[in-house]
């Protein structure tokens, strides 16, 4: 017996449209003119209005299937390829009406309503593209200065707020990221007062270990210009964006006011944070890469162990000296060690790479010859895009009380907290579950990178790619102007922070 009926003799289109049941057809035959009512489709019902599909008996002739038909108010005008009809009812008449009066004839195998499916894919919502206006006055002007964030070598910003805002945790709310580095501008105390574009309630209590005081305030601009990046107030009509701007931060001030720090308060930092439930810690602070060795810091990687004992995910800086190898704490185990990138998609000509390098993000400054071979990444194309967040407007001489969107913030301690952030828009879009491993979410952040450059390579250079916020939130199915390494301590901030540089000989 065939598995579909012959119906050679019909022409090549569905019956759209074709078949009328009218109230007098229910009671049967009827020579009355049909009426045509053919309904649009509708993604919202479970099944197309007003049409019905009609199966036919094995073997069924074509005068059966016919008389079939019309004995129920049917006229048959054309023939589908498929062995089936699908056919329109009268208006006034229920699907589930006609669908009951077909299935009483013998030639009828079945009729049911033309179900509709959807696509399998989960729809993403519409970009989020808030209002502050950057330097221009205007709604949106942060897109003119915020190339990491919105752009072709950005993280994908706007999406990714979308994704996390559908989720119910707009931001990343509900999620703590301690920012060690040269305080933060949190608070109004004593001749200190909080960034404009920060908000009292985004902050968790900190600790200041250079100073020994509970007032981790900020004497650089550096931790505030980081902290920015992670969590700035966004939609507030001032400044600029920040990437995960529900969460939280933690301030804990470990580096001095020239931007170093001994690596015993680095590690008092990193314990204090984990017993004061961080879930995130972003060091944006280097180690002179190849000479200070794992060994000569006991201390700080007992730290960094105990974080991840802890399930605390530590992220840090690759180091500012173009280096190919990472610098401590970014070399580490268990660390997101994170490389520069600038505007146009490039290695930063200042960015560490090499093996161990888990990812890259937004870091600004000018562009290095390698690894890409484009026009875009020749040295000589000099990249203006800076990182710009709200801090001390003056680079070289930072006033605590005077805030702006200054020029001269590049380097990896601009990078990192794009990771940082991302990390935690991860954790609050809720993708990898409530509480997910710090495993887990580096392998999320690794397997949405958008690559940069096929190959080998690629790893060496920008580790598994550029990260992509957007993607790393998405449902599963759907520093200063001459550069780095200012040569200022034992440690430093990763980033160039100032037209005379305060980085460390990192």
């Amino acid at each position: 017996m065939p598995d579909r009926p012959a119906l050679q003799s019909w022409p090549a289109r569905a019956l759209l449209g074709a078949v009328v049941l009218s109230a007098l057809a229910l009671g049967g035959a009827t020579d009355a003119t049909p009426s045509i009512a053919v309904a649009q489709p509708q993604a919202s019902a479970p099944y197309v209005p007003g049409e019905v599909v009609v199966g036919f008996r094995p073997g069924t002739s074509q005068a059966a299937t016919r008389a079939a038909l019309q004995r129920t108010g049917v006229e048959q005008l054309s023939t589908p390829l498929a062995p089936f009809s699908t056919v329109a009812v009268l208006h006034g008449v229920s699907v589930q009406q006609a669908v009951t009066q077909l299935r009483r004839r013998r030639a009828v195998a079945w009729a049911v309503p033309d179900y509709i499916a959807h696509m399998a894919q989960v729809q993403a919502p519409a970009p989020f593209i808030p209002n502050d206006p950057g330097t221009s006055g205007k709604p949106g002007g942060w897109q003119q200065l915020q190339w990491n964030f919105v752009g072709p070598y950005s993280v994908n910003a706007p999406q990714a707020w979308a994704n996390v805002a559908a989720a119910s945790h707009p931001g990343g709310a509900g999620v703590i990221v301690a920012v060690l580095d040269t305080g933060v501008a949190y608070a109004n105390h004593g001749h200190f007062v909080r960034s404009p574009d920060f908000r009292a309630d985004e902050f968790v209590k900190g600790y200041d270990f250079v100073s020994h005081t509970p007032y981790p305030e900020d004497h650089n601009g550096h931790g505030t210009q980081v902290a920015g990046t992670i969590a700035e107030a966004t939609n507030n009509g001032i400044g600029v964006t920040g990437l995960a701007y529900g969460a939280r931060l933690m301030p804990v001030r470990v580096l001095d006011s020239q931007g170093d720090g001994a690596s015993s308060a680095i590690a008092k930092g990193i314990y204090y944070a984990v017993d004061h439930h961080a879930q995130i810690i972003n060091l944006s602070l280097e180690f002179t890469a190849g000479t200070v060795k794992a060994k000569s810091i006991p201390e700080l990687i007992d730290a960094l162990n105990y974080a991840h004992r802890r399930n605390v995910l530590v992220v840090a800086a690759s180091g500012n000296e173009q280096a190919d190898q990472l610098s401590y704490p970014a070399k580490a185990r268990w660390v997101v060690s994170v490389g520069a990138t600038t505007e146009d998609g490039c290695l930063g000509d200042y960015s560490n790479y090499g093996p161990g390098l888990t990812l890259v993000a937004p870091g600004g400054g000018p562009n290095s010859s390698l690894p890409r071979n484009d026009a875009d990444c020749h040295s000589s194309a000099t990249a203006d895009g800076d990182i710009y967040q709200e801090t001390f407007a003056d680079v070289e001489s930072p006033s605590v009380r005077v805030f702006g969107l200054p020029d001269g913030y590049y380097g990896t301690s601009m990078a990192a907290p794009h990771v940082s952030a991302t990390a935690a828009l991860i954790i609050a879009s809720g993708v990898l579950g409530p509480h997910p491993s710090v495993a887990a979410i580096t392998a999320r952040l690794r397997a949405t990178a958008t690559a940069l450059e096929p190959g080998d390579s690629d790893r060496l250079y920008f580790g598994a790619g550029l990260v992509n916020a957007a993607k790393a939130t998405a449902p599963t199915g759907s520093t200063g102007a001459t550069g780095p390494s200012g040569s200022t301590g034992s440690t430093g901030s990763t980033g160039s922070t100032g037209t005379t540089g305060s980085t460390g000989t990192s």
